[in-house]
């Protein structure tokens, strides 16, 4: 059976290329706030032009969406403790053609009421003050760094039998998190589903091994149609500049 970190972890494999695109979209959030342009001197023929309007204060937002249809549970042994562990996951993104911008799983273990809900978040995030998931418009849920790769970084809050029967009957969770900006960004996902995941059976294992597969196909067809691209690009010669015209 497929360890039940195997598919969440090969997840990083589309985070680098994931954290880009989310930073494409929130480049406000992303680069530091330039400073406010000086204000213009009066004309002396008539009033000064107005001052461009300040940039949005306030937090980023991004709906994301289901990069995949179902919500998809998986179960193994974990090898510490010998008993069976179940995760429920999915990935999500801003664009059916584009890598996920982040993915979720919570997991349980057999006889434990404790579970937990772990993410895997772009870099370029303020580590320091960790993240909040908020269920609906529920209290914040206090949630920590893990560790971090070059590509990614897996988060994880801990969830009681009410924020578990919360989640459960949600129909959005918000990840809040911080950028290098100190600007507040919410990662909106939709929730629909994912109880009915959560209390059902297992995926069964050819089928996790299909799902695989086609991810990595996926995986190494965009890799290829962007190095196409690029090589494309690079053998367009440049354009030759302009004779000068001959001197009468």
């Amino acid at each position: 059976m497929t360890s039940p970190l195997v598919r969440f972890g090969a997840l990083t494999l589309a985070v680098g290329m994931a954290a880009a695109t989310a930073s494409g979209a929130f480049a406000q959030a992303t680069k530091p706030a330039s400073p406010a342009p000086a204000p213009a001197p009066a004309s002396p023929v008539g009033p000064a032009a107005p001052a461009p309007a300040a940039p949005p204060t306030g937090p980023v937002r991004l709906e994301l969406m289901p990069m995949q249809a179902p919500w998809t549970k998986i179960c193994g042994k974990d090898q510490g403790s010998g008993r069976e562990v179940c995760y429920t996951t999915r990935d999500f993104g801003q664009a059916a053609d584009q890598p996920p911008t982040l993915a979720i799983a919570v997991y349980q273990m057999a006889n434990e009421d404790r579970r937990i809900a772990r993410f895997l978040l772009p870099v370029g995030l303020l580590l320091k003050p960790g993240f909040r998931l908020v269920i609906d418009k529920g209290e914040p849920i206090e949630g920590h760094y893990a560790i971090c790769f070059p590509n990614g970084c897996f988060a994880e809050a801990e969830l009681n039998g009410s924020s578990l029967g919360a989640l459960k009957k949600a129909q959005t969770a918000t990840v809040v998190v911080r950028n290098q900006a100190n600007m507040e960004v919410n990662f909106d996902l939709p929730m629909k589903d994912f109880a009915t995941a959560f209390d059902g059976p297992a995926v069964d294992p050819k089928a996790l091994e299909e799902q695989n597969q086609e991810l990595q196909k996926q995986l190494e067809e965009k890799a290829r149609q962007q190095r196409e691209q690029l090589e494309k690009q690079s053998a367009v010669p440049p354009a030759a500049p302009a004779s000068p015209a001959p001197a009468k």
